[in-house]
């Protein structure tokens, strides 16, 4: 049985019966600060309990890093008086839950929960606004350390990865599980935030295996083991599986994987269309994607939640047009331009709409963005009440791609021009330097 001490990092020989035991229970390979975890037993080396073993230890080679209670982490960092405190990341009274420290999750609390529900259940907590600005910084100085074990590094979001440590034990000298947990343990000691690491034979199973064992976990899962774990488990962590998929799957019976495992391709094609393809091949843990670093970035967007509910188009117009220019922001520093605009409205009831729009050629322009955004709300906005609007992209390309003159529109190029004329104010005089009239005019 393969063990390492996850403290020290030490190559461990452990009882391998007394292990063996433990990971057939399981199914997985775990580390806790709790010695009956590993029958009392302890790294010779450093006396630390936390040993991390599974017959596949050393093969496994995709990882997913998953950062713990991330905004709450890095303010907790920056806040050392709040270590021991209930910390709830979010926006106002009518806003939403945008992360909480594991104190507060105890009280209920979880991410994208109203903010006035989160009070309730925890009204001791400290709450803070996002920092989204510090918290990418945080985030792309993790990314650095993850790069420097291998080019393969998918990021998912600010705080979470893929990685293919695929040929890099001769390169580092240690398998790719020793390097996910010296990366831990760098990340805790130089950055000042713990991770979670999900490490198996493919993408899907990483991912799940990273979310087993949170805060500072480390899980396995194996080839051996892999019909077997994923035969209790609900089919409802298949990614792609929603609400709606979930309720007609359950309706016909159908809540778990193992009762897809169990039913031929043939069937549930028939019955589920491409969906029924996508959950017979995650059910048995069959995942080809592979982790692609140029496919990191799926969109980019903006939202805000407003203090009082809105019902009138101008008034919803009003709160698109700030959103807008910030989408088209963060596309000119990341250099990006999108083809598909969406906005994204939530009812006073939370109910989510969405709708979206694919443009001739991509746009890094806030204008652009505005006009086809303010066209999708102008179809919505017919009398119902919304508490947030959100506008964003996808579809992303390379910025040399964005803006084309456009023949058929003789403004597009003086439009494209203004818009640089006043990105050229605002990076010497700020932002507030130069404003478009739609800033200014209250609704009607």
């Amino acid at each position: 049985m393969a063990c390492i001490c996850r403290e020290c990092g030490a190559i461990v020989d452990l009882a391998a019966d007394r292990l063996h035991d433990r990971a057939a229970e399981s199914g997985r390979a775990r580390s806790h600060d709790d010695d009956k975890e590993w029958h009392g037993q302890r790294c010779p080396h450093c006396r630390s309990p936390r040993l991390l073993a599974h017959p596949e230890l050393h093969d496994l080679s995709i990882g997913h890093v998953d950062c713990d209670a991330f905004y709450a982490a890095v303010e907790k960092r920056d806040r050392p008086e709040l270590r021991d405190q209930p910390l709830i990341i979010g926006g106002g009274h009518r806003g939403v839950v945008s992360t909480a420290c594991y104190i507060a999750r105890l009280s209920g609390v979880r991410s994208a929960m109203p903010m006035f529900t989160a009070r309730k259940l925890c009204p001791e907590a400290v709450v803070l606004p996002p920092d989204m600005a510090k918290y990418r910084r945080v985030g792309q100085e993790i990314r650095q350390l993850m790069g420097e074990l291998t080019p393969l590094v998918e990021p998912l979001s600010i705080d979470e990865a893929f990685l293919d440590l695929t040929g890099t034990a001769s390169l580092h000298r240690m398998s790719p599980a020793r390097s996910l947990n010296r990366l831990t343990q760098r990340i805790e000691r130089e950055i000042g935030v713990t991770v979670s690491v999900g490490l198996s034979h493919n993408k899907f199973l990483a991912k799940l295996a990273s979310e087993l064992d949170k805060p500072r976990g480390f899980s396995l899962i194996g080839r051996a083991e892999t019909l077997s774990f994923l035969a209790a488990r609900p089919v409802g962590l298949i990614w792609g599986v929603g609400k709606v998929t979930r309720e007609q799957l359950a309706r016909d019976g159908i809540v778990t994987m193992g009762q897809v495992q169990e039913m031929p391709l043939d069937y549930l094609t028939q019955r589920y269309g491409q969906m029924g393809v996508h959950i017979w091949h995650l059910s048995r843990g069959l995942d080809d994607r592979r982790v692609d670093p140029e496919g990191a970035a799926k969109s980019i967007s903006a939202e805000t939640t407003f203090d009082t509910d809105i019902a009138d188009f101008a008034a919803l117009a009003h709160e698109l047009w700030p959103l807008c220019e910030k989408v088209a922001e963060r596309l000119k520093a990341a250099a990006l331009a999108g083809q598909v605009v969406h906005i994204k409205l939530k009812t006073a009831g939370f109910r989510t709409v969405t709708r979206q729009v694919r443009l001739n050629a991509p746009t890094q322009l806030a204008e652009t963005l505005y006009r086809s955004g303010s066209a999708l709300l102008h179809k919505e906005a017919q009398g119902d009440w919304y508490r947030l609007i959100g506008i964003g992209v996808d579809g992303l390309h390379d910025a040399v791609d964005a803006d084309p003159i456009d023949l058929a529109d003789p403004d597009s190029d003086r439009r494209r021009r203004v818009e640089a004329a006043m990105d050229s104010v605002r990076a010497k005089l700020g932002h507030d330097a130069i404003v478009k009239g739609r800033s200014l005019k209250p609704p009607k």
